[in-house]
C-alpha cells in the first residue's frame, strides 16, 4: 500500500531544504543545481502520487490532506512546469549578468512558488485551500517585481492589489458556504469539502448560489478570468520568464480547481445548471476579450499573457459544459496548455533577449537567424491556437463534443467562433515574425543560444506532438474515474 503521508511530506520538505541551503550558501551557481535537483525531485513525487492516486478520494493527516484524481493531475502539472521552468533559468537568467549577485533570492523564489504551489491542491480544508493560494500570490509578486525595473514593480502591485480584492470576496464565499452548513450540523463543525458537498441539499437556494458567485469572481480574479482579469497581461508580461512559464503552465490551473470543488458543492445541492451557466458566461467573456487583444497586440509576452486567458476561458467552458466527455477534455487541456504554455514563454525570453526588445514588431526574420529554437517556437506558436496535430486540438475538440451534449449548447458555437478568431490573429502575429520586412532600425541579433535556453523548448514540444497523435486509452480512463469521484 502507497504511503501517501510520507510522499506528501517528501514533497514539501525537498524544496523547503532547498530554499535554505540556496539563501544559505548564497551563490549562483549552487542555487541553479539546488533548484533544479529540487524540481527533479519535485516531478518525480508528483508523478508517483499521479500513478497511485487511487479512483477514490483518500483523506490523511487528520482529514487536513485531501488526494483525489483531480488534485494529483493538477499536483502533475506542477511538477511538469516546475521542471522545465527551473531548466530554462539556469539559460535564461545567465543572460541577465546585472542579476548575478542576486540569483540565489531568484531561485529560492521560484522554489517557494513551486511549494505553495504544491500545498494548495492537498488541502481538504476551503479555508486552508484559500490561505495556500493567497501564499502563492505573495511569493509570485516577488518574482514578477524581480528584475527591480519600474514596469515590474508597477504589475507585482497591480498584481497583489486585484487579486488580493478578488480572495477577499473569495474568503467571504466560503464563510457563507460555511454558514449554510450550520443550519443542518449545528454552529460548529469540521470545514471539509465533503461536509460541504452533504450540507448543501439543505442550504437555501439563494445562499448558496450567492456563496458560489462570490466564490467564483474571486478565485476567478485568481485564474485571470475576464473581466477580473486586468492584473494578468503585466504580471505575465513584466516578469523573468522562467516565473511567467509557472504562473501560466502551473498557478492558475490550482485557482481553476477551486472554483470546480465549489461547483461540486452547488452540483451537491441540486443547482448544477444555475452554477455550470455562470462559469460558461465567464469563459465565453474571457475567450471574447482575449481575442479582441491578442488581435492588436505588440508585446510577445504580452500576447502570450492573453493567450492565458483564452485557455482558461477554454478550461472555464469544459467544466462549464458538465459531463464526462467535457471534463476529460477539460483535464487533458491542462496539461497541454502547461507544456504549450511554457514552451511560448521559453521561446519568448529567448527572442526578448536576442532582439533586445518585448517588441514583436521589431522581431524579424526569426528563421533566418535562429533557425531550430525559431522553428520549435513557432510550431509552438501553431499548438498554442489549438491547431492539429497538436495536443490542444485534441483537447479542445473534446470540450465542443461534450458542449453539445449539455445544457448549454448554445457556448459551443460561440466558443468555435472564438477560437478561429484566435487562431487568425495569434499566427499572423508569428507571419509578420517570421516572414515580415526587416525593421527599420536594420540591426541584426548576435546572441548564441545555450542549450539550457532550447532544450526545456524540445521537451515541451514533444509530449504535445505526441498527445496530439495520440491519446492513451489509461488517461482517457483516469479522467472517467476522476470525474465519477469528488474533486
Amino acid at each position: 500500500m502507497v504511503n501517501f503521508n510520507a510522499l506528501i511530506a517528501a514533497l514539501w520538505i525537498v524544496p523547503s531544504l532547498a530554499i535554505v541551503a540556496m539563501l544559505a550558501i548564497r551563490r549562483p551557481a549552487w542555487g541553479e543545481f539546488l533548484n533544479l535537483a529540487s524540481a527533479l525531485v519535485v516531478f518525480g513525487l508528483t508523478l508517483t502520487i499521479l500513478v497511485a492516486a487511487p479512483n477514490h478520494e483518500v483523506v490523511t493527516a487528520k482529514q487536513y490532506i485531501l488526494i483525489t484524481p483531480l488534485g494529483a493531475w493538477v499536483l502533475f502539472c506542477v511538477g511538469v512546469v516546475y521542471l522545465l521552468a527551473s531548466i530554462y533559468a539556469i539559460g535564461y537568467m545567465r543572460l541577465l549578468p546585472e542579476e548575478r549577485p542576486r540569483l540565489h533570492k531568484f531561485y529560492a523564489l521560484q522554489a517557494g512558488f513551486a511549494l505553495t504551489m504544491l500545498i494548495a491542491p492537498l488541502m481538504n480544508n476551503p479555508g486552508i485551500f484559500w490561505i495556500a493560494i493567497d501564499f502563492t500570490t505573495i511569493v509570485s509578486a516577488f518574482l514578477v517585481g524581480f528584475e527591480r525595473e519600474a514596469e515590474c514593480i508597477e504589475a507585482a502591485w497591480k498584481y497583489l492589489i486585484v487579486v488580493s480584492a478578488g480572495l477577499a470576496l473569495a474568503l467571504l464565499g466560503i464563510i457563507l458556504f460555511y454558514w449554510g452548513g450550520t443550519f443542518t450540523l449545528g454552529p460548529t463543525y469540521a470545514l471539509t469539502w465533503e461536509n460541504l458537498r452533504l450540507t448543501a441539499p439543505k442550504v437555501p437556494e439563494a445562499l448558496l448560489f450567492f456563496s458560489f458567485l462570490l466564490t467564483l469572481v474571486g478565485f476567478g480574479t485568481k485564474v485571470g478570468l475576464a473581466p477580473m482579469h486586468t492584473w494578468l497581461p503585466d504580471a505575465h508580461s513584466e516578469g523573468p520568464a522562467p516565473g511567467s512559464a509557472m504562473l501560466s503552465g502551473a498557478l492558475l490551473n490550482i485557482a481553476l480547481l477551486g472554483i470546480y470543488r465549489f461547483l461540486s458543492i452547488v452540483d451537491a445541492g441540486g443547482y448544477s445548471l444555475m452554477g455550470h451557466t455562470a462559469l460558461l458566461v465567464l469563459g465565453v467573456i474571457s475567450l471574447a476579450v482575449a481575442g479582441l487583444f491578442i488581435v492588436r497586440q505588440d508585446g510577445a509576452k504580452r500576447m502570450f499573457a492573453y493567450s492565458s486567458l483564452e485557455h482558461m476561458g477554454v478550461l472555464a467552458m469544459g467544466f462549464g459544459f458538465g459531463g464526462p466527455i467535457a471534463f476529460a477534455g477539460a483535464m487533458y487541456h491542462m496539461i497541454n496548455h502547461s507544456l504549450t504554455k511554457s514552451l511560448m514563454f521559453f521561446g519568448a525570453g529567448n527572442m526578448m533577449r536576442a532582439y533586445e526588445t518585448k517588441s514583436m514588431s521589431q522581431m524579424r526574420r526569426v528563421l533566418r537567424y535562429y533557425p531550430f529554437s525559431g522553428g520549435v517556437w513557432l510550431l509552438g506558436a501553431v499548438a498554442i491556437t489549438g491547431a492539429p496535430p497538436f495536443g490542444l486540438f485534441l483537447s479542445e475538440i473534446t470540450i465542443l463534443r461534450g458542449g453539445i451534449l449539455s445544457a448549454n449548447p448554445w457556448a459551443v458555437w460561440v466558443m468555435a467562433v472564438l477560437l478561429i478568431l484566435i487562431f487568425t490573429a495569434f499566427l499572423n502575429h508569428f507571419r509578420r515574425m517570421i516572414w515580415g520586412p526587416e525593421p527599420e532600425s536594420g540591426k541584426e541579433p548576435t546572441l548564441k543560444l545555450s542549450l539550457w535556453n532550447i532544450l526545456p523548448m524540445l521537451l515541451a514540444f514533444v509530449p504535445i506532438l505526441v498527445l496530439g497523435l495520440w491519446w492513451p486509452d489509461g488517461l482517457w480512463n483516469f479522467f472517467q474515474h476522476a470525474f465519477a469521484v469528488a474533486p
